[in-house]
C-alpha cells in the first residue's frame, strides 16, 4: 500500500557543524527564537548577551538566504519552525597538575541546526450581516393582554412619582448655590471696604 506524504509547508534548512561552543550553552539562545518570525528572531539573536548567538545568528541567516535565493520564498513571510543543538564529539585534553597529577580538559563541539518555513498571513474572513426579518407578532389570549396592560401602567406611576419629585430635588439644589454665592460675595464685600 502506497503511503502518503503530508504536504509541508515550503521552507529551507541550514546547519552548523562541529561548532566549537558547549550544546547547553548553544541550546539556551536557540530556545529564544523557536517560533518567532525570522526577521524579529534576527534582531532577537543581535542583542542577545550570551556569546552563542553569534553562530546561531549565522546559521539563522544562512536558512533565509536558502529560502530566499533556492527557494524563491519572501524572507518577511518566513518563520522558524524548527531549531534544535545536537551533541558533537568531544576533544580531550590534559592539564598538567601539582604533584604530577592531570586534570581532562573537555572541549566540546556542537551541531546547531535551524528550519525555516513561510507562513502566509492569517486573512480573516469577511463578516456577511444577514438581515433579520420582522418577527410577527402573535395574538395574545385575553388574560396575558390584561397582565401585560397591568405591567405597562405600573412603570408609569413610578415616573409619575420621579417626575413630582425633581422639582423638589432642584429646589433643594438652588438654595445651597445661592447661599455659596452670598458667602463669596460676603468677604469681597469685607475686602473691598
Amino acid at each position: 500500500m502506497p503511503t502518503r506524504q503530508a504536504q509541508a509547508a515550503p521552507g529551507a534548512r541550514a546547519v552548523a557543524r562541529y561548532v566549537r561552543l558547549s550544546a547547553t550553552k548553544a541550546r539556551r539562545v536557540v530556545n529564544l527564537v523557536r517560533g518567532l518570525p525570522a526577521k524579529e528572531a534576527l534582531t532577537v539573536l543581535q542583542f542577545a548577551p550570551q556569546s552563542a548567538s553569534e553562530p546561531v545568528y549565522k546559521v539563522l541567516a544562512s536558512a533565509i538566504a536558502n529560502a530566499e535565493n533556492n527557494e524563491r520564498l519572501d524572507p518577511d513571510a518566513l518563520l522558524v519552525s524548527a531549531a534544535y543543538v545536537d551533541e558533537g564529539p568531544t576533544m580531550k585534553r590534559f592539564r598538567p597538575r601539582a604533584q604530577g597529577r592531570a586534570y581532562r580538559i573537555r572541549k566540546r563541539t556542537c551541531h546547531i541546526t535551524i528550519e525555516v518555513e513561510a507562513v502566509q498571513p492569517k486573512v480573516r474572513p469577511k463578516k456577511t450581516v444577514a438581515k433579520a426579518a420582522p418577527a410577527k407578532a402573535a395574538p395574545a389570549p385575553a388574560d396575558e393582554t390584561a397582565a401585560s396592560a397591568e405591567a405597562e401602567a405600573k412603570p408609569a406611576k413610578k415616573t409619575a412619582a420621579k417626575k413630582a419629585a425633581a422639582p423638589m430635588a432642584e429646589a433643594s439644589e438652588t438654595k445651597p448655590a445661592k447661599k455659596t454665592a452670598a458667602k463669596k460675595a460676603a468677604p469681597k464685600a469685607e475686602e473691598t471696604e
